[in-house]
């Protein structure tokens, strides 16, 4: 079923459209990423009862823990509850969330091992998402936005070729040396996924995207524009080509390559209507870079353990770094899973505080 075809209720909190759109809105929109996760006292408890994969593949949980941070705080949206390596099971990859170690693939990618990847079909075994999202959507009862979300080609060929996270994505940088086409066609595919994925998302109520390139750091800007760059711009591109296609309502899309300000301004000049920046830049660089587009960002996820006058400082220097105009707040990175409740609560009420 087509998003234009669904009817949800309306939207009553549009200030992330509004800063997209040009226009001012009535206070700076902030939302943070993983902000349905760890940090949250309900959310530890909900994981004593279910593992995580059977969140994100359970509808009503998925639904159930996307709320969670939006009852608890003021946020200017909701972000689906999923994970990046639900594309890489869909493709038929075992991935297991393991407690104290995060994510491991038991069998990495090989060169061998590329022809037993499956991507036919592979956004519709991940419909269990779209289900959340019309369920969320309808949830939400259109008190703020919802966000859908993937991640990009190189951070899924990572995960895939390194076995689980890495510190320097060695072996995985391996591949683009030694084994460029093989790598290349690796990528392709993983990009078809995420597009027909996104796309989907959108069909079932997704009112705006992100897609996280979380490795682009371990990447010279040589690499970055070789295997990283075209397959960023083609994602944007045939997702916005196909939504169009489709007679579906157009949505913002956000990219968030994160490490990656050595390629910001030509981040710039692929399409897309926000770009998320890191803790690592200093707001007015980015802005240099970037120009007129909307960014996203940066606080320093560590900077919510410092007091909260001191949040309220940080982030009024932030703003002033950004300016109040194409500006939409968040964090660099996403939260860890230990701040204090009241601090993420001051972080919020400091960017609503804001005169704009």
């Amino acid at each position: 079923m087509m998003a234009s075809k669904l009817e949800f209720p309306k939207l009553q909190n549009d200030r992330i459209f509004k800063v997209i759109r040009g226009e001012k809105p009535d206070s700076l929109p902030v939302w943070i990423m993983r902000q349905a996760g760890r940090h949250l006292p309900e959310f530890r408890d909900f994981r004593k009862q279910h593992s995580f994969f059977e969140i994100c593949q359970t509808p009503k949980l998925a639904c159930e823990v996307t709320l969670m941070p939006i009852k608890r705080y003021d946020l200017d949206a909701a972000i689906i509850f999923s994970d990046i390596l639900v594309i890489p099971q869909a493709l038929g990859v075992t991935v297991e969330m393991k407690p104290e170690v995060g994510p491991v693939i038991p069998k990495p990618l090989t060169l061998d091992t590329i022809q037993d990847l499956n991507p036919v079909g592979a956004a519709d075994r991940l419909k269990y998402v779209g289900e959340a999202i019309t369920l969320t959507r309808h949830e939400l009862r259109g008190k703020v936005p919802l966000f859908g979300f993937s991640g990009a080609p190189w951070t899924l060929f990572g995960y895939m070729v390194e076995g689980g996270g890495s510190k320097t994505m060695s072996k995985a940088k391996k591949w683009l040396y030694s084994n460029p086409e093989e790598s290349k066609k690796v990528l392709d595919i993983l990009m078809n996924v995420v597009i027909d994925y996104l796309v989907m998302q959108v069909e079932s109520g997704a009112q705006i995207l992100q897609l996280f390139e979380s490795s682009a750091e371990y990447l010279n800007r040589n690499l970055f524009s070789k295997f990283v760059l075209p397959y960023l711009g083609k994602i944007n591109d045939e997702v916005k080509r196909k939504i169009k296609e489709k007679n579906l309502e157009p949505v913002p899309i956000v990219l968030f390559a994160k490490g990656a300000h050595f390629s910001l301004e030509d981040q710039a000049e692929l399409g897309y209507d926000v770009l998320g920046i890191d803790w690592t830049i200093q707001p007015k660089v980015a802005r240099s870079l970037t120009k007129n587009k909307v960014l996203q960002g940066n606080l320093d996820p560590c900077a919510l353990y410092a007091s909260k006058e001191e949040i309220e400082i940080l982030v009024e220097d932030m703003v002033k770094g950004f300016g109040t105009s194409n500006y939409i707040v968040n964090l660099g990175h996403g939260i860890y899973p230990d701040p204090e409740i009241d601090h993420v609560k001051a972080f919020i009420d400091a960017v609503h505080n804001i005169k704009v």
